[in-house]
């Protein structure tokens, strides 16, 4: 995997997750990504990856569990046009398991300027071998283009077997094609109308990079604040998604 990734004084590598609908498991899969992006190559470390939450919900660090951390979320960076160190911007932002964690806040749920994402992502891949993005589906399938999707060379689709998630992924589809040269399909269990991993993948007309387990404890994790598990079938599933992706 270290190959293919960028090395420290280039800009890194971004890839973009986006759920098919709500409840997919997007947010959980960027974090969980990022994890085996940061702890394995030559050079593991918080230096090494990042997860920047663009979806408009809760916050990122609420679901992992880290919202009392003290460190900068979106709020915070509002006047952070132009040159922004990225040095100083990573020593800032709060970690979960090595990974730094840019999210939204809770209290806080103004819309960030379009222009102070940009600048705020140029900073960060400049220092990350790998910068993760949470993406929101509302800003994809909005009039203008979102400036953090041109940024991706890579977009994960994540969509749980049912025929929303299939509706869902055929408006994302659209979009992503035109602004994104790799765009590649997880799916997601269970399948309580029985459709098939082949059969959406069929309609979806993207290539399969991986699927990912339903478990029930997962969710209880979640839930208790404890984010994902770093053993178990869903680790290994996101171990593999990895190398998949290289």
């Amino acid at each position: 995997m270290a190959a293919a990734v960028a090395s420290i004084g280039d800009m890194g590598r971004v890839i973009g997750i986006v759920g098919a609908r709500g409840g997919a498991g997007a947010s959980l899969l960027a974090a969980s990504l990022a994890v085996e992006y940061a702890l394995v190559g030559d050079r593991s470390g918080p230096g090494r990856a990042a997860v920047v939450d663009l979806s408009r919900g809760a916050g990122l660090d609420v679901l992992l569990g880290i919202e009392e951390l003290p460190g900068a979320r979106w709020p915070d960076l509002h006047q952070a046009r132009g040159s922004v160190d990225g040095a100083e911007l990573r020593a800032v932002l709060p970690t979960w398991r090595e990974v730094g964690i840019l999210s939204t806040d809770r209290e806080r749920p103004r819309p960030t300027p379009v222009d102070v994402i940009g600048d705020v992502l140029d900073a960060l891949t400049a220092v990350h071998d790998v910068v993760v993005l949470d993406l929101d589906r509302a800003d994809l399938l909005g009039a203008e283009p979102h400036p953090a999707v041109g940024r991706c060379a890579t977009v994960l689709l994540v969509a749980p077997l049912d025929l929303r998630a299939v509706a869902g992924g055929v408006a994302l589809r659209g979009v992503l094609d035109v602004q994104v040269g790799d765009v590649r399909l997880v799916l997601r269990g269970p399948s309580p109308g029985g459709l098939g991993a082949s059969e959406v993948a069929h309609v979806l007309g993207l290539p399969l990079a991986g699927s990912l387990p339903y478990r029930r404890r997962l969710d209880a994790a979640v839930e208790a604040g404890l984010g994902p598990p770093h053993r178990g079938a869903y680790a290994r599933a996101v171990r593999r998604l990895a190398r998949e992706l290289g």
